[in-house]
C-alpha cells in the first residue's frame, strides 16, 4: 500500500482494530440471520509526510449511498456549532447576498440553512441521496454527487465558483486526498477562502481516541500534514483555529498562494512549532497507541463482565459510528448490553452492525431505568447528559469509555 498523499511505499504500523462491519451500515430485523462483511480495520503511518491512514476497504460510493444513517440536525449541539461557524464567518469576512458559498459534505442541510436565513447564495455537494433530500425539503440547494476535480470543472463551466468552500468533517472521508483539494483550488474564486475541519490526530493520539478510527474515515491529519497537502495545490493555510469538536479538531483557512489580500496568523506558525515539539515529525511519536487502545478494551469489557455478574442492567446511548468501531473492537454483544437508545427515527428499530445490539427510542431507558449509561458518542457529554438528567430519580450512573473508562 502507498500513501495517498506522497505516493511513498507504507511500511509502519499504527494500530490494528482488527476486523469490523461499516460503522454506519445498521441492519434491519431480516438481515440479522444473513451473512455480514468485516473488513480489516488498521492504520499505517507515512514516514515521508506522516498522514496516518487505511486502505480504502469498503469503497466512499457503497458507504455513502442512499442509506447512509448519520444525519447532522440531530444533533442539538452540532447545530449551535454550525450557526455559531456562520455568524464568525460572515462577520470576519462580510458575506452578503452578492457572495457565494459552497459546502461539501453538507448532509442534510445543517448549516447552510443558516446561511439561506440570512439570505446569502449557498448551495451543497452531498453524495448520500437519502440526506441530500432532507436538505433539499428545507429549500437548501444540494447537488448528489462526490467532489474532486471533475465535479469543480463543471461547476466553473456553470459559473458557480465560490468565495467560500466549506468542508465540515470530510477532509477525512476522501479516498483521494490529491483529487480533493485540487478540486477546491478550480472551484474557488481568486479571493475566495476554504474551511475544512476535521478531528486532529494530536487529539486522537494523546487523548486515545481510537474509536474515531472507522472505515468512512481514510485519513487522518496533523496541520504539518495538512499544510504538506494544500501547498503541492497551489494554497496556501493562512489561519487555523483549535476547536473541542469531535474530541478536539482544527478548524484551517485556505486560499490561494497568489492572493495576497489575506494576512498569514501568528497561529500557523505556533501551531506547527507545538507539533514539532511534540515529535509529531518524528515516528516514534506514532508508537505505542496499540498498547493504549488495549488498556481501554480490557477496562470496558471487565466494567461490563462485573456488571452482569451483579445483575445490573447496563443500556448505551447514541448510535454513533465511533460506539460501533468501540463495541465490535471489544467484542462486546447484546448481552453485556441490553440496548443503545438513539434521538434519530432513521436508526431506531435497526440493529448496530456486527454487535447486533437493538437501537430504541430513548423511551426505553425511562422503562427499563438501566443502572449504568454507557455514552458512546462521548463527545456529546455534556448535551446527553443534560438530556438524560432525569434518570438521577433511580440513581443511574453514566460511563464513559475514552479515553479512559470513567463513571460519573
Amino acid at each position: 500500500m502507498n500513501c495517498r498523499f506522497c505516493n511513498n511505499l507504507l511500511k509502519h504500523e499504527f494500530v490494528d482494530l482488527e476486523n469490523s462491519p461499516p460503522s454506519n451500515s445498521c441492519l434491519n430485523k431480516d438481515q440479522l440471520n444473513e451473512a455480514e462483511v468485516f473488513y480489516p480495520l488498521k492504520l499505517f503511518i507515512c514516514e515521508k509526510c506522516f498522514l496516518v491512514q487505511i486502505d480504502e476497504y469498503k469503497k466512499s460510493k457503497e458507504i455513502f449511498n442512499n442509506n447512509y444513517a448519520y444525519f447532522s440536525s440531530f444533533s442539538g449541539s452540532w447545530l449551535n456549532h454550525a450557526q455559531n461557524y456562520v455568524n464568525k464567518i460572515i462577520n470576519r469576512f462580510g458575506y452578503n447576498q452578492q457572495s457565494h458559498v459552497m459546502e461539501i459534505a453538507s448532509n442534510d442541510g445543517y448549516l447552510l440553512q443558516y446561511f439561506k436565513g440570512k439570505q446569502i447564495p449557498a448551495f451543497g455537494i452531498e453524495p448520500a441521496a437519502n440526506v441530500a433530500q432532507a436538505a433539499q425539503e428545507k429549500g437548501v440547494e444540494t447537488i448528489i454527487d462526490f467532489f474532486g476535480v471533475r465535479l469543480a470543472k463543471e461547476l466553473v463551466a456553470q459559473d458557480k465558483k465560490a468565495d467560500l468552500i466549506i468542508g465540515n468533517n470530510v477532509f477525512a472521508h476522501v479516498p483521494d486526498v490529491n483529487d480533493f483539494v485540487e478540486g477546491m483550488k478550480i472551484a474557488l474564486n481568486d479571493k475566495g477562502v476554504i474551511t475544512l475541519e476535521f478531528p486532529h490526530i494530536m487529539q486522537l493520539i494523546e487523548k486515545n481516541q481510537f474509536d474515531t478510527i472507522y472505515h468512512e474515515h481514510f485519513s487522518y491529519y496533523s496541520f504539518y500534514t495538512s499544510c504538506l497537502i494544500f501547498n503541492k495545490h497551489g494554497l496556501e493555510l493562512f489561519d487555523v483555529e483549535q476547536i473541542p469538536t469531535h474530541g478536539g479538531s482544527l478548524r484551517i483557512y485556505g486560499k490561494h498562494k497568489e492572493d495576497k489580500s489575506k494576512t498569514i496568523s501568528p497561529n500557523v506558525a505556533k501551531l506547527l512549532k507545538e507539533e514539532e515539539v511534540k515529535g509529531m515529525r518524528s515516528l516514534d511519536y506514532y508508537k505505542g497507541f496499540q498498547d493504549k487502545v488495549d488498556k481501554v478494551k480490557l477496562e470496558l469489557i471487565s466494567f461490563l463482565l462485573k456488571q452482569k455478574m451483579q445483575n445490573k442492567k447496563v443500556a448505551a446511548y447514541g448510535a454513533a459510528a465511533k460506539g460501533n468501531t468501540l463495541l465490535n473492537y471489544c467484542g462486546i454483544k447484546k448481552d453485556l448490553i441490553n440496548f443503545v437508545a438513539d434521538a434519530s427515527h432513521h436508526k431506531q428499530g435497526k440493529y448496530l452492525p456486527g454487535c447486533h445490539i437493538p437501537v430504541v427510542s430513548e423511551e426505553m431507558i425511562k422503562q427499563e431505568k438501566p443502572d449504568y449509561i454507557l455514552i458512546l458518542p462521548w463527545n456529546l457529554r455534556e448535551e446527553i447528559t443534560r438530556q438524560l438528567n432525569y434518570t438521577k430519580e433511580w440513581n443511574a450512573r453514566f460511563v464513559l469509555p475514552i479515553s479512559k473508562l470513567e463513571i460519573i
